[in-house]
């Protein structure tokens, strides 16, 4: 539990208190729910049904809910903070291969044991987050950018009375 404690506090102190502030409101709550939906109804089979992981033990547990609620969510919204809109393909490529290094390291610090590990695994293995994290981190920045979209579009129909 002091893993998931500490966890909690550091990445909320980042993503709300210390990053520079490039996302407005709306889309910092976009990115939560978001995050929030696609863990959930991935968590669902993987976790509860086919048990391929879990946090603390099997089934559903306020602790366990700790992690899926604030943990994930402030790592996206710096993921979307800090992420390089403009730069050329290969300093993405770079960005995605911090990323997927500072996961890997953080899901092998929540594989310690207890005190500071909370995460288990059942037929899950470090290939599987290989492979899946870059796939979440691009459909993260591709809902993102819709969301953008959506906004620039509304804000257009506001400018001309369509709304």
């Amino acid at each position: 539990m002091v893993g998931l404690i500490t966890a909690i506090i550091i990445f909320n102190f980042i993503a709300f208190k210390v990053a520079e502030k490039k996302l407005s409101t709306n889309r910092i709550v976009h990115i939560i729910a978001f995050t929030l939906v696609l863990q959930t109804i991935f968590d669902l089979y993987i976790e509860f049904k086919y048990h391929g992981y879990w946090y603390f033990t099997k089934g559903i547990e306020y602790s366990g809910l700790l992690a899926h609620l604030l943990v994930v969510p402030p790592v996206n919204v710096l993921f979307i903070k800090w992420y390089p809109h403009h730069a050329k393909w290969w300093k993405v490529f770079l960005y995605y291969l911090v990323w997927e290094i500072g996961t890997l390291g953080y899901e092998f610090l929540a594989l310690l044991p207890e005190p500071w590990g909370y995460f288990h695994y059942g037929w899950w293995n470090i290939g599987y987050s290989i492979i899946l994290n870059p796939i979440l981190l691009i459909l993260l920045y591709l809902y993102y950018k819709w969301i953008v979209k959506i906004e620039k579009s509304a804000c257009n129909h506001y400018e001309r009375g369509l709304l």
